[in-house]
């Protein structure tokens, strides 16, 4: 697909924190800190040992996080057969889901469960899936994450062609109609790529390790950092 340089986001870029990667002794003292900071979204992984080498499905946590802030949840499904776990997600307070492309054969279906169970269906896709596996489910997804790293682990390097799949994607729903789309990026989202990204057309950053909770910073001094980042590239554009 060719890539063209894509318009300039006219709403306010997201920034969702990865709970993965925060603070599990002190995790409400985390929580509380994000919210005061002006997070945007809780960013929740789950995985199943299949899709990828980790697990972690711990519904009783995400039940607590809801208790204690009230910030959107938006839930990574990195699990084979995600219809398995749909309902169950949404009940636990879910207000986005996303599901991988690869992970099912009846990708249509799942966004449409999603959907029906009261979350917002996100689809998110591996570094090596094409942007044209998007092009008859775009009418059934809120968000389409590009996996800038391969699923499954936090701390890897970014792959330099995905700045050209942000930049794609951008092109795919700006040209097809769908521009209300989302565009999360997830892997390596670090203060030195962040401007990259937001410039290739994404709308919306999960920050790990890298960034929100890099070990050099506090969780107030790196939000508001981020945030300097991306205000800086839209003055750039």
């Amino acid at each position: 697909m060719a890539t063209t340089k894509p318009a300039v986001a006219t709403k306010p870029i997201q920034l969702e924190a990865s709970i993965a990667c925060a603070n599990f002794a002190a995790l409400e003292a985390d929580l509380r800190q994000l919210t005061d900071a002006g997070v945007d979204s809780l960013h929740i992984d789950f995985m199943d040992g299949r899709f990828v080498d980790n697990f972690g499905l711990d519904f009783s946590m995400m039940e607590t996080i809801r208790r204690v802030v009230d910030l959107p949840l938006d839930c990574h499904l990195m699990v084979e057969e995600p219809e398995r776990f749909i309902d169950r997600t949404a009940r636990a307070g879910a207000n986005c889901i996303t599901i991988h492309y690869e992970a099912t054969c009846h990708v249509q279906k799942a966004l449409q469960q999603i959907r029906e169970a009261g979350a917002r269906p996100g689809i998110a896709l591996n570094p090596a899936t094409p942007v044209t596996c998007l092009d008859y489910i775009l009418d059934d997804v809120d968000m389409v994450t590009v996996m800038t790293v391969n699923p499954g682990a936090a701390g890897q390097r970014l792959i330099p062609a995905m700045l050209r799949k942000i930049a794609d994607v951008r092109h795919l729903l700006e040209s097809s109609g769908h521009a209300n789309v989302a565009i999360q990026v997830d892997g390596n989202v670090s203060f030195a790529h962040i401007p990259a990204m937001v410039a290739a057309g994404a709308t919306m950053l999960v920050g790990g390790t890298s960034s929100i909770f890099h070990r050099d910073y506090s969780i107030p001094e790196a939000i508001h950092a981020v945030r300097k980042l991306v205000e800086n590239v839209g003055r750039a554009q």
